[in-house]
């Protein structure tokens, strides 16, 4: 189920995605406190995967205004179509975030994929549903053709969840991103349009439906 409501300027759209168990929608300012106390108590558990901060950069774990910032620049992708950036909420409690980045049209109409979620939370399946959910808007409401996901080989938690939904292995990239101060191997996992096709239904029927 896809809903749109426009905001009190009539100026873009705020994208509320649902699933059987998770609601993604963009995290507002109301959010910080819930999303500070995540960020906070997974720390060790989140920052190993994660660029560093760029110093100088205020932290947005800390710093209010940073993630109200945060927050504009995540809406003026989704109207600029451009990006879409959401809060994952389970039961109506913030519990991770996943995010649609860099979405290229023309001759590409492709888009990268990055989650994470709640070290309390983990294992039990929302992580999957959620990006199910992703890969439905994607494909059936943007038109996309393919999405990629990157992982750092040795991150197990992440790549069970793609591993769950039998997304493709595409092989190693070597040294593909900094991350924590070090030039990473990632795995690069992807599921195009036509693949969609043939196991979307599937999918939706297993995690969403």
């Amino acid at each position: 189920m896809l809903r749109r409501r426009t905001n009190d300027g009539g100026v873009g759209a705020a994208t509320v995605l649902h699933g059987r168990r998770v609601v993604l929608r963009p995290l507002t300012l109301h959010d910080f406190d819930d999303w500070r106390e995540v960020r906070r108590r997974c720390s060790d558990w989140l920052t190993k995967w994660e660029p560093e901060r760029i110093p100088g950069q205020p932290d947005t774990v800390e710093d209010r205004h940073a993630f109200s910032a945060r927050c504009s620049a995540r809406m003026r992708e989704i109207q600029l179509g451009t990006g879409y950036g959401f809060g994952v909420f389970v039961e109506g409690a913030f519990g991770g975030e996943i995010n649609l980045n860099s979405i290229h049209r023309g001759a590409h109409q492709s888009a990268y994929v990055g989650y994470w979620i709640d070290e309390r939370l983990a294992g039990h399946g929302y992580m999957p549903e959620a990006l199910v959910v992703l890969c439905r808007f994607s494909f059936e409401q943007l038109g996309l053709h393919r999405l990629q996901v990157s992982i750092i080989p040795r991150n197990t938690a992440s790549r069970r969840v793609v591993d769950k939904l039998e997304l493709r292995d595409e092989g190693i990239a070597e040294r593909y991103l900094e991350i924590n101060g070090v030039w990473e191997d990632h795995v690069r996992y992807a599921i195009t349009a036509e693949e969609w096709q043939a196991r979307g239904e599937q999918l939706l029927t297993e995690w969403v439906w």
